[in-house]
Order: structure tokens, then C-alpha cells, then sequence
């Protein structure tokens, strides 16, 4: 007999996902000292899974399209954050290359996906591997600009 509630299978994905990050993030935890860079790792991680968990709790809008965007969008950014742990303490260079490219790809994903569904893009931002965009204002001199600043091209 088929269940009238739509959301009950996605939450239960949901919580299965969760139940098994939360279990893996904490046999990490238990295998590092609370200073370890492992352990710097498993919290971020653990972060971005709970923020990606929570982003993808989406209730059905009757529009299937708009609903798998609004979960894929914060599943990509998952990915994102976690691809950035590993370029921060990961120390093998395929896995740290895979990453970058994780990265890359799921910001293309998600732009599209706005496209797609006629909403605005995010904003423009640096690579996440980057610091923070150089933005010119008028009272700003060349000579008052470090060489490590991005600068934005239109």
C-alpha cells in the first residue's frame, strides 16, 4: 500500500545520510587528537554535511523541476565544501586534482541550474582556493594594492 505523504521516502534518505556522516565523522574524530590536522578535517566535514543535509530538506512545491534544483544546489555546495577540506589537509596530489575539479564542475552545475530555472546567478566570487576579490573604488591608488589580490575580469 503506497503512503500518501510524498516527503516520506527523501526524508528518510535524509536521515540514513545523516545517521552515516555523523557515525563517520565521529570514528574519525576518535582516531585524531582534538588539535590533529584530521580532526580539523573531520569537523569541517562534518559541517558541511550537516549544512548540505539541512539545505537538501526541502518541502515538495508541486514543481519538480524547482524541487530538484533546490536540493541539488546545496548538495553541489556539499561537495564544494568538502573538496575544500581536502585541498586544505589532504597531501595526495590525484585526490587534491579531483578535488579542484569537483569544485570547479559544481559551481558550473549550480549556475546552470539557475539558468535554467530564470533565477539570478549567484555573485561573482573568487576561486574558494583564493582570498578575497580586489573591488576598485575611486579613492583607491595602483600603488595601494597588494600583488596577492584577484582582481575581477568582466
Amino acid at each position: 500500500m503506497p503512503h500518501s505523504d510524498p516527503t516520506l521516502i527523501p526524508r528518510a534518505i535524509t536521515f540514513a545520510v545523516t545517521a552515516i556522516a555523523t557515525v563517520a565523522a565521529s570514528l574519525i574524530v576518535r582516531n585524531a587528537s582534538a588539535d590533529s590536522p584530521q580532526a580539523a578535517f573531520a569537523a569541517e566535514n562534518d559541517a558541511a554535511m550537516t549544512r548540505m543535509m539541512a539545505g537538501m530538506d526541502v518541502k515538495p512545491s508541486g514543481d519538480i523541476d524547482r524541487d530538484f534544483a533546490a536540493m541539488m544546489i546545496p548538495h553541489h555546495q556539499g561537495a564544494i565544501d568538502m573538496a575544500l577540506s581536502e585541498l586544505r589537509f589532504g597531501h595526495n596530489e590525484q585526490l587534491r586534482r579531483i578535488a579542484q575539479e569537483i569544485i570547479v564542475e559544481q559551481q558550473q552545475e549550480i549556475a546552470a541550474m539557475h539558468l535554467a530555472l530564470d533565477q539570478p546567478l549567484p555573485p561573482p566570487a573568487p576561486a574558494p582556493t583564493q582570498g578575497t576579490p580586489f573591488v576598485a573604488s575611486a579613492s583607491s591608488s595602483p600603488s595601494a594594492h597588494s600583488s596577492t589580490h584577484v582582481h575581477n575580469a568582466k
